[in-house]
């Protein structure tokens, strides 16, 4: 127990101790969530600002009232076909504002109502299934970004693309037609991410200011401009889809003009309630499941408070409707990218979306210069510490009651979405545990013609079956003890199955003696008794 609490890192109470790794940990997840942004709202058909502002909201405001330290909250890949059908039955993404506001007080009267217990509920394979499950996403999905190949908008997690194509056909596409310049540039991004990982560079003391992802985007650039100089025909262009693309702003008041407010004529609009108690739902549970993922990624293991979380939630996405923005929630991917920078506190958060509203605004053309491939190489790294080859043996070795729901969720995941495979991880997990306790409750031990059966835990229904044929296979003859005595519940399935057996004993010449698990006599009252 010592040895583990002393290799664990001690945390600084101090928020102006902790800025020299919140500062660059923000820096990588704004890198990380500025193209996310835009590519969500892309898929939303939603204008592409909305989705900044998403971030913004969620990178200040959520991450000030949250309780949780690591987690990043923004527009998430999950809700964008959700909002993207809201738009085209509604008619207009004003109506879709409007729906926010309204999920965002739903959301804020479930925290006050205290219904993040919903957190609890989730096991912890499951959850670590998921997370290697959105890592595995993440690889497979990055590939084709790192290739050249930039057909689906970044942030896209479905696996069952438009036209029959799936993510695997979507990488051997992009393998065939690769191109040679953004292959360089994901290598050599991915060679600083990885010398950034080394013991010689940890032990630096400059390497927790500078992290290796500003340094891979930096780098990244500069090639680009390189390419223009003395290799045109390997220039990344943004006519190719393979660059940063925001629109360009000269003030805040061009910001206001572009984000389309909500149309509070349609607040009692049904469909307007409809996919507000939509995305509220939807948002809250991939909230809850991200927050406690990230909670079992934090190094110093804190427990993030999940009816504050809630709460924060609907505070921010009441404010991201009423000014335009899309829907936001917890999400794993920025808040990954924000655990493996150094991340310790909210700041790391905060100052991620400081950076997206004011650089967007500054410095767009700047920003304009990043090829999408330096990106793509941050988010492998990112997915290979999400689904290390690690992580399945440990889950391996715990067993199959564990191991089983974690695989499944992967694949599930992997294959449908995120709450699919949660959902059937639960499942399964709720099967194993019936199966394991179906296995283990019930103790039989036999000694020349004298048998014990001894409940080991508390006995139901699902142990039923198993009871009956420990009790069919006694032979003819025997003395049986039937022990409950380490049993506090004893359910009337069982008691029936005993008082049966008792019954039938005289016929099968069996003497049984009954210990603290007597049939409990039920009162017969007739009609008109």
């Amino acid at each position: 127990m010592g040895s583990n609490d002393e290799a664990r890192p001690k945390l600084d109470p101090s928020w102006v101790a902790n800025l020299r790794y919140d500062l660059p940990a923000g820096l990588v997840v704004f890198l990380v969530a500025l193209p996310l942004c835009l590519g969500i709202a892309l898929a939303s058909d939603a204008p592409l600002m909305s989705g900044v502002v998403a971030g913004v909201v969620g990178g200040t405001v959520i991450a000030a009232l949250s309780g949780s330290a690591l987690s990043v909250s923004g527009p998430a890949a999950g809700l964008a076909v959700i909002v993207a059908e809201g738009v085209h039955t509604l008619g207009a993404f004003e109506a879709v504002a409007m729906a926010v506001v309204l999920a965002g007080l739903i959301q804020l009267a479930m925290g006050l109502a205290r219904m993040g217990f919903v957190a609890s509920l989730f096991p912890h394979s499951v959850i670590k299934g998921m997370l290697a499950a959105i890592g595995i996403i993440l690889i497979l999905k990055q590939i084709p970004h790192a290739l050249g190949r930039d057909q689906d908008y970044e942030g896209d997690l479905d696996f069952w693309l438009a036209g029959g194509d799936n993510t695997f056909t979507e990488i051997l596409h992009a393998m065939a037609s690769a191109s040679p310049g953004v292959v360089v540039v994901t290598l050599v991004s991915l060679a600083i991410l990885v010398a950034w990982e080394s013991s010689w560079i940890k032990g630096q003391a400059w390497s927790t200011l500078v992290p290796g992802a500003l340094v891979a985007v930096v780098s990244s650039v500069l090639i680009n401009e390189a390419y223009g100089l003395w290799l045109p025909g390997w220039h990344i262009q943004a006519t190719d889809g393979h660059m940063v693309e925001i629109p360009v702003l000269s003030s805040v008041d061009d910001l206001l003009t572009v984000l389309p407010l909500p149309d509070w004529s349609r607040a009692t609009d049904p469909g307007v309630l409809k996919l507000a108690v939509v995305l509220a739902i939807i948002a809250s549970i991939e909230t809850l499941l991200s927050v406690e993922a990230v909670d079992r990624l934090d190094p110093f293991r804190r427990l993030s408070p999940m009816n504050r979380e809630l709460a924060a939630q609907g505070v921010g996405n009441t404010l991201s409707g009423l000014v335009g923005g899309l829907p936001i929630t917890a999400v794993i991917v920025r808040s990954s990218a924000n655990v493996y920078s150094g991340g310790r506190t909210r700041v790391s958060a905060i100052v991620h979306g400081i950076l997206l509203i004011v650089l967007v605004l500054s410095v767009p053309l700047l920003l304009n210069r990043v090829p999408l491939a330096a990106l793509a190489a941050v988010l492998l790294v990112v997915g290979y510490k999400l689904a290390r080859i690690s992580l399945f043996r440990e889950m391996w070795v715990r067993g199959l009651d564990q191991f089983i729901p974690f695989v499944v969720t992967v694949i599930v995941t992997v294959v449908s979405d995120l709450l699919t495979g949660v959902a059937v991880g639960v499942a399964v997990g709720g099967l194993m545990v019936l199966a394991t306790n179906h296995h283990s409750a019930i103790a039989v031990v036999h000694d020349d013609g004298d048998w014990l059966v001894k409940f080991l835990k508390d006995v139901s229904f699902v142990n039923k079956a198993r009871l009956r044929k420990v009790l069919t296979s006694i032979p003819n003859g025997s003395r049986v003890i039937i022990d409950g005595s380490r049993a506090a519940f004893i359910d009337h399935d069982i008691r029936e199955t005993v008082e049966d057996f008792v019954q039938s004993a005289p016929q099968r010449d069996l003497h049984v003696e009954l210990m603290h698990c007597e049939p409990r006599p039920f009162p017969l009252r007739l009609p008109g008794a």
